[in-house]
């Protein structure tokens, strides 16, 4: 994983968790007896700034008419301090007349550092200094269109910015207390918990819930169900949520879910759904066991986030490691190949000569060098019959890639198998290691197999199924692989006589007689010694 990787990963697990945050709070005050209001406002205040690394959390409530300050009804600060106490009453109008002024006609106010206020915005810029504070976001406090105080989150230790998306989840919050507020005073039941839960995951693009465990009905925002595909007057339950579920992974989603409300920290899955219309999407969902008045969990409570592109885009680098895996292993191949080929090299290199006859083979290679078709070289031991492969693959379109040259009577029978077409680790005892075979090697280049006739039948009928169809297995593996190899074949037999006799399998000389090529012996090219004797000379001999 890349280091890009890593922190989109953190600041995602990030988000998950202070939405979960969210959500434990919102579901703390529903059907919350208004004598705890207060005392879970201010646990709510102290979990958000250690969640945020905040240094401090007010919420001012505005006073009656006859009164001219405000109450601090609610504080949570950090142990060190830094300016002067927060006093329990303050004239806010007068101290901060330009903040209120914002915060009265509902506008939410941030303020990053005290050098951005404006010159009218002076006497609060003083107050702000006053109490230590270096940052600051300030939000109404709203009920019914009613603003009945303000929150404020603040940094008195250094500046610090306050980006969209913070500021929305912050201002979840402030509807939370604010509608806390607004039951505590009329003594009535909190009704606004699901606006609250239906703004919080709008913000975020997740998808709030509550599971109900006596019931098995699930209490969900509309992104929920938007999330599930589940139609907004349609109810959720905890079987339809399973029936949604991919097969595969149902079960253990129904395991994971048991032991959720068993355990009393925060469990986390990622599963796939299938949609109505067939779609797979990846989910990811983080739950945790509530308990209001008894030690058996009456809840699930959770988010959910759509994760479909993040699996794809794993997946898409999964295929991108692997090609270059096989890209690399290839050239690793490749390398110690051409090593050996030039520690091997055939102190020949160059055709030599300007008879008749070695022109004739010679306009058979110009003409057939072009073409992929397969070429089969005959002609007697010691005629070149490489050198003739070489020029054939020089001149045609793969000439950019490996000549890969297998000498057929140079392996043991045992061995052909697995030098032509490779083998995996553990294939046979010994394999130690995984080998690519040649086949592979030459994939998009040219393949020469000299002595093609010392092939054992059984091989024949794998390289027959090649030439067919283009692709073959390693041995010990069943994935079939793909090439596009051009394939040359030599022998210095009569590969018709090798047939007669059953030595050669008649199916695979017809494949590899399309184009055939028979390389003159020396003695039918006397015209040509004179310029070999002057190549062995001067260091320039061929065939």
């Amino acid at each position: 994983m890349t280091q890009e990787d890593a922190v989109l990963r953190a600041e995602f697990e990030e988000q998950l968790q202070f939405e979960m945050l969210l959500t434990e709070i919102s579901a703390r005050f529903i059907n919350l007896p208004a004598e705890q209001v207060e005392s879970e406002i201010q646990d709510a205040q102290r979990r958000i700034c250690e969640s945020l690394h905040f240094d401090r959390s007010t919420i001012w409530q505005i006073s009656e008419p006859n009164r001219s300050d405000d109450p601090l009804t609610h504080r949570y600060q950090y142990q060190e301090q830094e300016g002067a106490p927060i006093p329990e009453r303050i004239a806010t109008k007068e101290s901060f007349p330009w903040t209120m002024e914002k915060i009265l006609r509902g506008e939410i106010l941030t303020i990053s550092k005290m050098a951005d206020l404006p010159p009218e915005a002076a006497r609060d810029r003083e107050s702000y200094c006053f109490y230590g504070t270096k940052s600051t976001v300030v939000i109404p406090l709203m009920a019914g269109g009613v603003v009945l105080g303000q929150m404020a989150f603040a940094t008195l230790r250094e500046e610090r910015d306050w980006p969209g998306m913070l500021v929305k989840r912050l201002q979840v919050i402030a509807q939370i207390f604010a509608n806390a507020i607004a039951r505590k005073r009329a003594d009535q039941a909190l009704r606004e918990s699901e606006a609250r839960l239906s703004l919080a995951a709008a913000s975020a693009g997740a998808g709030l819930w509550i599971l109900d465990v006596s019931s098995g009905r699930f209490w969900t925002t509309e992104k929920t169900k938007e999330l599930f595909s589940v139609a907004p007057e349609e109810e959720m339950t905890f079987e339809s949520f399973i029936n949604r579920i991919h097969p595969e992974d149902r079960e253990r989603m129904r395991r994971t879910t048991n032991q959720a409300m068993k355990s009393s920290v925060v469990t986390r899955a990622e599963f796939r759904i299938v949609l109505p219309d067939g779609r797979i999407r990846w989910m990811v969902s983080l739950g945790r066991s509530y308990c209001l008045s008894s030690v058996e969990p009456e809840s699930l409570m959770g988010v959910s986030i759509d994760i479909t592109a993040r699996k794809e885009t794993e997946k898409s680098l999964e295929k991108a490691y692997e090609e270059i895996k096989q890209l690399k292993d290839r050239l690793e191949a490749e390398n110690i190949y051409l090593r050996k080929t030039v520690a091997a090299k055939n102190i020949y290199e160059h055709i030599t000569g300007q008879s008749a006859p070695l022109k004739k083979v010679l306009s058979r290679v110009e003409q057939v060098a072009p073409t992929d078709a397969v070429v089969l070289i005959t002609g007697e031991t010691g005629t070149g019959k490489e050198l003739i492969a070489e020029a054939i693959h020089n001149q045609s379109k793969r000439k950019g890639r490996l000549l890969v040259k297998v000498n057929c009577a140079s392996l043991p029978a045992a061995l052909m198998e697995n030098e032509l077409f490779g083998r995996e680790k553990g294939a046979y005892t010994g394999a130690l290691a995984k080998q690519i075979g040649r086949f592979e090697l030459a994939d998009h280049s040219t393949l020469f197999l000299d002595e093609i006739t010392e092939l054992p039948l059984d091989v024949q009928a794998k390289l027959l199924r090649v030439l067919q169809n283009g692709e073959f297995e390693r041995l010990g593996s069943p994935k079939t692989i793909r090439v596009d190899v051009r394939l040359m074949a030599a022998s210095n037999r009569d590969i018709v006589k090798e047939v007669q006799r059953g030595a050669f399998r008649k199916d695979l000389y017809y494949r590899l007689n399309v184009f055939t090529i028979e390389v003159p012996p020396l003695r039918e090219r006397l015209d040509d010694i004179p310029l070999l004797v002057d190549g062995a000379i001067y260091g320039n001999s061929g065939m």
